[in-house]
C-alpha cells in the first residue's frame, strides 16, 4: 500500500501524473535528486514521487496557507493523536445519519470553532480534515478575514478517519521537509540536482469560476508574473521544472497570457477533467497547461 493524498482538493494533481511523468527531465531518474513542491496542495504529485523515485534523497513542500502545512505537520509528528480525534467525530457524526438538523449543527459547529483557530495544532487539523471531508464537494475556500466559509455537503456517512492511510502519509512524511511561506523561499533548499514542480491557483478562466480564494490574499496576475520570473530565475540557474495551470486560451482563442508569459519555453496542452462545479454538466474535459524547461 503506498501513502495517498488525505484530503479531496480542487485542481489535485492525481488524472495529470501520466502527463507529467511524460515531461520528467532525464537527470531525476538517473540520479540522486531533491524534488521541492511549492505548491504543495493535497501532495498528489508528492505522494507519487516519493513512491516512483528511489533516486528522491529529500523533498521539501511549502504552501502559503497555514492551516494546510500545520496539518502536514501534524500527521508528520502527532497522526495517533489526531486519528484518535478524527476516530471520535467520525463516530459522532454517523451516529446522527438520520437526522439531517442535527447533522448540519454538528457541522457548522466545528466550522466555527475551526475559524476561531485557538485550539493546539493536532485538533485544529483535525478540524481542517473534518471540514475538507464533509464540506461541498471537498472544496478549501475562505474570506478575506481567513474564515472558512463552505457549507455542508451532501454525504450520508462520509469517511473522516482513514487509519491505514493517515499513517501512511505520516511515514511517507518522514523525509519531508514542511514550509509556510512564499514560493520563492523554496529556493534555499535547492541543491545542485534538483527538480521543482508548480501546481500554484489556476488562473481562473472566467469570472464565476474562481477557485482560487485559497488563502485571505487570492493569487492574481501579477503572482503569475512574479512566478514566471521566478522560473526563468530557476532556469538561468540550471534547475528543471515543470508548471501546471489553466489553459485561458482554449477558453477564449485571443488570450494569450500563458503563451506570451512562458513563450522562451515548452508549453504543452493535456486533457483533464473539470471536477468542481456546482452543475453536473460543466465537468467536463478541457485542456490544462504542462510549462516544462
Amino acid at each position: 500500500m503506498r501513502a495517498k493524498p488525505f484530503l479531496k482538493w480542487a485542481g489535485g494533481k492525481t488524472q495529470l501524473i501520466d502527463q507529467i511523468r511524460e515531461q520528467l527531465p532525464l537527470n531525476i531518474i538517473e540520479q540522486p535528486f531533491t524534488f521541492i513542491e511549492p505548491f504543495v496542495g493535497s501532495g498528489a504529485m508528492l505522494f507519487w514521487m516519493l513512491d516512483n523515485f528511489p533516486n528522491l534523497e529529500h523533498a521539501v513542500i511549502n504552501d502559503v496557507n497555514t492551516d494546510l502545512t500545520n496539518c502536514y505537520l501534524t500527521i508528520q509528528n502527532e497522526v495517533e493523536n489526531l486519528i484518535k480525534i478524527l476516530a471520535e467525530w467520525e463516530f459522532e457524526l454517523h451516529n446522527l445519519s438520520d437526522n439531517q438538523e442535527e447533522k448540519k449543527e454538528y457541522y457548522y459547529t466545528k466550522r466555527t470553532l475551526f475559524n476561531q483557530r485557538n485550539l493546539e495544532q493536532t485538533e485544529q487539523s483535525a478540524l481542517f480534515i473534518f471540514l475538507n471531508r464533509t464540506c461541498f464537494n471537498g472544496l478549501y475556500r475562505v474570506n478575506r478575514k481567513n474564515e472558512f466559509n463552505v457549507p455542508m455537503g451532501s454525504y450520508k456517512r462520509p469517511q473522516i478517519c482513514n487509519v491505514e492511510n493517515l499513517k501512511l502519509v505520516s511515514n511517507a512524511l518522514q523525509n519531508v521537509t514542511i514550509l509556510n511561506g512564499d514560493f520563492s523561499q523554496t529556493l534555499e533548499f535547492a541543491n545542485e540536482n534538483t527538480f521543482f514542480y508548480f501546481d500554484p491557483p489556476y488562473k481562473p478562466l472566467s469570472e464565476t469560476s474562481s477557485f482560487n480564494s485559497y488563502s485571505k490574499d487570492e493569487f492574481c496576475d501579477n503572482e503569475q508574473i512574479r512566478l514566471a520570473q521566478f522560473c526563468e530565475r530557476l532556469n538561468n540557474e540550471n534547475y528543471s521544472w515543470i508548471l501546471s495551470n489553466s489553459d485561458v486560451k482554449g477558453k477564449d482563442p485571443n488570450n494569450n497570457f500563458f503563451d506570451d508569459l512562458y513563450a522562451n519555453f515548452n508549453i504543452h496542452r493535456v486533457n483533464a477533467r473539470r471536477s468542481i462545479n456546482a452543475n453536473p454538466e460543466k465537468r467536463g474535459k478541457l485542456t490544462e497547461l504542462l510549462i516544462t524547461n
